[in-house]
């Protein structure tokens, strides 16, 4: 048996405009030399020339958000409750079986940035590709962003899911999706256009609020769906496990057997 992996995540890093101004990831980077100091405190009498090379230890300090990076989002994100009522999972909460799963890829490329995908949209996707949706599988979407990610615009970027679309997933089974967008809706910038002009609340974050009617986790951020065929991998996606949280960092992955 062959196996080839295929990443899905974006990095971890600086000066890359992943997030809105305020919510991006900080990294300190501390070298084997700037760590010295550090290690020397732990052994008194050592001194800097009794290490190899001199050195000391390479650490990071990172400040984070959970929605940082390629991320699961637990319901809890979306509302306080789900399935009508029931008390939000958090992440870790979150179900790990639903987190290793057969993979589906919707293509939406070819939809605008801010486009709000339907329920027929995605009917007619799933007969383009000759699927027919298995419960717990795994549906990832992908946008114009995917090709925007490290520019400025990637944060505005491609189409979003909207609650019948979503809705239509999560009656057929599917208890975890995946975007390579920002964020699983349209990104704000459209939906508060449309919220201007017609003043209606539903419209923001409705693909996410879908989670209060029936409970579900999202991938955001996801990265390289452009090499993915529209089925016949599984992903991976394990979170994080922090306590209490709204989401948590992961390294989705699609896994092919048999090359």
């Amino acid at each position: 048996m062959v196996r080839r992996i295929v990443d899905l995540s974006i990095f971890l890093e600086n000066d890359v405009i992943s997030d809105p101004p305020g919510y991006q990831p900080q990294i300190e980077y501390i070298d084997h030399t700037a760590s010295r100091q550090q290690l020397l405190s732990f052994f008194p009498g050592l001194q800097a020339a009794d290490l190899p090379d001199g050195e000391a230890w390479s650490i990071e300090k990172v400040n984070l958000i959970t929605h940082n990076g390629t991320h699961l989002d637990a319901p809890y994100h979306f509302a306080s409750t789900m399935n009508g009522g029931e008390r939000a999972i958090t992440i870790d909460e979150v179900p790990l079986d639903w987190c290793f799963q057969p993979g589906v890829k919707l293509d939406f490329r070819h939809f605008p940035d801010g486009y709000v995908v339907t329920a027929a949209d995605v009917d007619a996707e799933l007969a383009r590709i000759g699927h027919v949706l298995q419960p717990l599988e795994i549906v990832v979407i992908n946008t114009r962003a995917g090709a925007r990610y490290g520019h400025a615009d990637y944060v505005a970027s491609g189409c979003g899911m909207g609650r019948d679309a979503t809705l239509r997933l999560l009656e057929a089974g599917v208890r975890l999706t995946g975007t390579d967008g920002w964020s699983w809706d349209v990104p704000f910038v459209h939906t508060a256009e449309r919220f201007a002009k017609s003043g209606d609340a539903s419209l923001i974050w409705e693909g996410h609020k879908a989670g209060r009617e029936i409970g579900y986790c999202h991938l955001e951020k996801l990265h390289n769906l452009e090499a993915l065929p529209p089925t016949g991998f599984m992903i991976a996606c394990f979170p994080c496990k922090i306590r209490g949280a709204s989401a948590g960092w992961t390294r989705a992955v699609a896994i092919f057997e048999n090359g």
